[in-house]
This record gives C-alpha cells, structure tokens and sequence, in this order.
C-alpha cells in the first residue's frame, strides 16, 4: 500500500467524520445551541484537513506521473 493510498483512505474516514458532526450539529440545533456550534466547529477543523489532504494527493500524484 503506497503512501497515496493511506491518504486516500485517511480522507474517506475523515469525511465520514465530518458529515456525523455535521448531522449531529443540525439535529443539537433546536436542543442545544452550544453543543451544536461546538460539533460545527470540530467538523470545520476535519474539513480543514480534509482539503489539505486533497492537496496532498492531488500533488503526489502529478510527481509520480
């Protein structure tokens, strides 16, 4: 398994994280307005990492081609 493969599959578990706080924010929003913008900002830290890694990838595989 090469190193594009692990980032690849990182990012999969990583978006699955992302859309669970997601939905957990949508679903807290009439219940708990704190807990909801706390699972808002966690998911927007995944997707920070998420696009980095879509960085990543996208850049490992134009330099193996």
């Amino acid at each position: 398994m090469n190193n594009s493969d692990q980032l690849l599959k990182k990012r999969i578990k990583l978006k699955q994280k992302y859309t669970q706080l997601i939905e957990d924010a949508y679903n807290l929003r009439q219940s708990d307005h704190a807990l909801s913008d706390f699972s808002e900002y966690k998911a927007t830290k995944i997707l920070y990492k998420i696009n980095k890694l879509e960085f990543l990838v996208r850049n490992s595989n134009r330099q193996q081609q």
